[in-house]
């Protein structure tokens, strides 16, 4: 398996340096370079690609405004040297965000994450339909179709839902489930009174929240949530334990 890599950058010594790591990863193909996002329609238009390496800072448009352009996304993995752009980007569902300068090791952890990701994409889009469950679902469970199976589950064992573009992964305490659809589905799913939004790529079942320091959210299982930016207001909701 391989992926075939876009490299968006207006430094070449950016893509001089993308390049080179890029020939010690096997998995990583090189299918081509923009130096502008304004280049990037066109390109993708001619070519199928699965990962993006994109810069932030650039001449006509900004790397994040093109991303939320694209209506059916490739894999994306940041490379900007400006940290601050780093919440709004993971709020865009990216997969990494590397900061430069950044070191071969850390390079290879962004695409390993990136080359995860893209297995469970392509492990969800085979699952074949499936017949009708026999046991009904009920207000405290819900069917979750994964791995060719529909897998019915209780909520009270649900920790959180991580949006993973068109796809769901459904985590209990240690382990997911990987499912095709999308977050804002499940949201108008779940009973509002024990799960809650927190960020744009996760809802959260609030019993489990342990505490709350800053921007993250510590579960009981020793995981960590971000809070995203334009859900302050649900920290009041937590905190008064509304609906545990």
């Amino acid at each position: 398996m391989s992926l075939r890599c876009l490299i968006v950058d207006d430094e070449p010594l950016a893509h001089d340096i993308i390049l080179r790591y890029m020939e010690d990863v096997p998995f990583l193909e090189n299918c081509g370079q923009c130096y502008r996002a304004t280049e990037v329609p066109d390109f993708l238009n001619r070519q199928a690609i699965d990962l993006i390496f994109l810069d932030v800072r650039m001449p006509k448009l900004n790397g994040l405004d093109f991303l939320r352009t694209l209506q059916q996304r490739p894999l994306v993995i940041i490379t900007s040297a400006y940290e601050e752009h780093a919440l709004e980007s993971f709020d865009l569902d990216v997969c990494d965000y590397l900061l430069k300068p950044f070191r071969f090791e850390r390079f290879l952890k962004a695409v390993n994450r990136a080359l995860a990701d893209y297995t469970l994409r392509q492990q969800a889009a085979t699952t074949a339909p499936l017949t009708p469950p026999v046991t009904p679902a009920t207000p405290e469970t819900i069917y979750i179709k994964s791995d060719k199976k529909q897998i019915l589950l209780n909520l009270d064992d649900v920790y959180y839902l991580e949006s993973l573009g068109n796809y769901v992964k459904v985590w209990d305490e240690q382990r997911f489930l990987l499912t095709q659809r999308t977050l804002s589905s499940f949201e108008s799913q779940l009973p509002a009174d024990t799960f809650i939004r927190i960020h744009k790529s996760y809802i959260l079942n609030k019993k489990f929240v342990r505490y709350i320091e800053g921007n993250i959210i510590s579960l009981k299982n020793g995981k960590q949530l971000p809070l995203g930016k334009n859900y302050k207001h649900v920290v009041k909701q937590l905190l008064n334990g509304q609906g545990t």
